[in-house]
């Protein structure tokens, strides 16, 4: 039978889920010292499903990178722990309250102040001292504007430069690089926030409870709706309330926003997201700090 026949008899997923598989081995075979930046949240925990889809029965050729910052939900943490066992997974840690006692970078300060940006020099911190020669990570092709390639240069500072990037024709990727360098490698750059959830129904992931309709005491700040916790610097105006909520992205909880939802099932979040007129970073207070906020990140080695 012909290779497009075969092709067009799987299901849209089962492709993306194959080019992911492809891109792992890829990674595997080229680089020497890989890694999978692990969040807690969906993309990459869809990634590293995947990823020991691609090696089984063989243990993951790379370990799970966590970079904290401290300010976390319990939930990610847990689950993050959780994961690393399920897929038999080393799980590195670095911490940014390191980065801050050593005096590598200064923690912000006035109401909006987050930590999210301050990853930056922990991540390639972590990239020298492990001697990290290709980071794999979630970046989806409906995420923002600042789209990369599957194999994502990056320069001895770490740096992106979009117009410095190699030409990938017919699934050729080329991993060359100099001393220092390293790439940033994007396995499900041709999935959306709807592929990966009803990926996630098709292979029955456990998720974060984070991501199911919860009662939660929150409060506005521009236009975000931010879980009430510690880790926000308390403002005169802020009102408190309690309300039914889940998030759509996790991470940092200075700057994660939650939406108002009912959704207590993957199903009822697919239909939730098929409706959605806003992206999910629409709900990110970093992202609102300018309009190229994450191209300016991942220029500075942001990942």
């Amino acid at each position: 039978m012909s290779r497009v026949s075969l092709s067009s008899r799987r299901s849209h997923l089962q492709q993306l889920e194959s080019e992911s598989i492809y891109v792992m081995r890829e990674v595997a075979a080229q680089f020497e010292r890989p890694t999978l930046l692990f969040s807690g949240g969906k993309d990459s925990i869809v990634m590293a499903h995947v990823a020991a889809k691609a090696f089984r029965p063989a243990p993951l050729p790379f370990p799970l990178l966590h970079i904290d910052t401290g300010h976390n939900f319990e939930e990610t943490v847990r689950y993050r722990d959780e994961m690393a066992t399920r897929v038999g997974a080393k799980l590195l840690v670095r911490y940014v309250q390191d980065s801050i006692e050593q005096g590598r970078v200064q923690e912000e300060t006035g109401p909006n102040a987050s930590r999210n940006a301050l990853q930056t020099v922990t991540l390639l911190d972590a990239i020298k001292e492990l001697q990290i020669d290709c980071a794999l990570g979630g970046g989806r092709r409906d995420e923002e504007k600042a789209r990369e390639r599957f194999f994502s240069h990056r320069d001895v500072f770490g740096q992106w430069d979009p117009k410095n990037q190699r030409p990938e024709l017919w699934s050729l990727y080329n991993g060359r690089k100099n001393p220092g360098e390293h790439f940033r490698v994007f396995p499900i750059s041709n999935w959306t926030e709807m592929d990966v959830w009803q990926y996630i129904s098709q292979e029955r992931i456990p998720m974060p409870s984070l991501y199911f309709s919860h009662r939660r005491p929150v409060l506005m700040r521009q236009g975000v709706l931010l879980a009430h916790s510690d880790f926000l610097s308390p403002q005169q105006d802020d009102v408190i309330e309690e309300r039914v909520i889940r998030f759509r992205t996790i991470g940092d909880a200075t700057c994660t926003g939650a939406v108002e939802s009912t959704a207590s099932t993957v199903a009822q979040i697919i239909e939730e997201v098929a409706a959605a007129r806003i992206t999910e970073r629409g709900g990110r207070n970093d992202d609102k700090r300018s309009e190229t906020a994450m191209e300016d990140r991942k220029r500075n080695g942001y990942f």
